[in-house]
């Protein structure tokens, strides 16, 4: 049995973030023992690489959304169906344009003799 009974991260797309990170703090490390501004460079880019790589792959459904979830999802290896939709909370999701949005309720204008008003028109151009 598992010491935890949780599963936090342990996904594909995780896992292969911090591969690219730590490649990237490497190459950024000796760029500062070197004095190297194209190390430095090459070390950030390679840490900026490894951000969009890690929310690719969190957004096609390699990663998974924080929270409990049943056990037989907790493989690494176990692709997260529910990603097209956007995770609830996922700041990831909500940079991508996704996530579970709620209507906003409009109140409703009455008028003194007690008839509702009717709503402004909405312009959808944006």
């Amino acid at each position: 049995m598992s010491a935890h009974q949780y599963d936090e991260g342990h996904t594909v797309a995780g896992w292969t973030g911090f591969g690219i990170a730590t490649v990237g703090a490497g190459v950024l490390g000796l760029g500062v023992c070197l004095v190297s501004a194209a190390l430095l460079a090459g070390g950030l880019a390679i840490a900026v690489v490894s951000l969009l790589v890690t929310w690719l792959l969190h957004l096609t459904g390699w990663g998974k959304p924080p929270g409990r979830r049943p056990r037989e999802q907790w493989g690494w290896r176990v692709r997260d169906l529910s990603a097209r939709a956007g995770h609830p909370g996922c700041l990831g999701c909500r940079l991508a344009g996704r996530g579970r949005r709620t209507a906003v309720p409009t109140a409703a204008v009455v008028r003194a003799g007690g008839e509702p008003e009717p709503a402004p028109a909405v312009d959808s151009a944006g």
